[in-house]
């Protein structure tokens, strides 16, 4: 499964990351304002469920064995979840963003532990940081 964010400006570089991952035709698509924010931010604790239980649909239906987590840069429910602060230098977007993919894969492992999960920021232009 692939989590990326509703932001039009995410989604031909989200298609290019998954067509040089091979993905093609491999992949559910779950598409969220924030990507992973939407799923752990307490902002957003209503979307939570969703998310939640459309990946245990996912697995029963398709059988999927990783979760792709896409958060972006400049991403309007960071500011919305975190403040204007939390996005500020890329520094301090970075770091954020480090911290939900943490909290996501934490909660995927709690949730789903048989998933392997991969986390990354992409840049506007589609290039990608990946967090461990």
């Amino acid at each position: 499964m692939v989590l990326a964010c509703i932001d039009p400006r995410m989604q031909e570089p989200v298609h290019r990351y998954t067509v040089e991952q091979n993905l093609t035709g491999k992949f559910s698509q779950f598409v969220i304002a924030g990507a992973a924010i939407g799923v752990v931010a307490p902002a957003f604790q209503d979307w939570h469920k969703a998310f939640w239980d459309n990946l245990a649909t996912t697995i029963q239906l398709h059988r999927i064995k990783k979760v792709i987590a896409i958060d972006h840069r400049d991403c309007g429910a960071a500011k919305i979840a975190y403040g204007d602060a939390s996005i500020a230098t890329p520094e301090k977007e970075n770091e954020t963003h480090r911290t939900v993919l943490a909290e996501f894969r934490k909660e995927v492992g709690q949730r789903q532990p048989k998933l392997a999960v991969e986390t990354g920021l992409m840049a506007l232009d589609g290039s990608m940081i990946m967090f461990s």
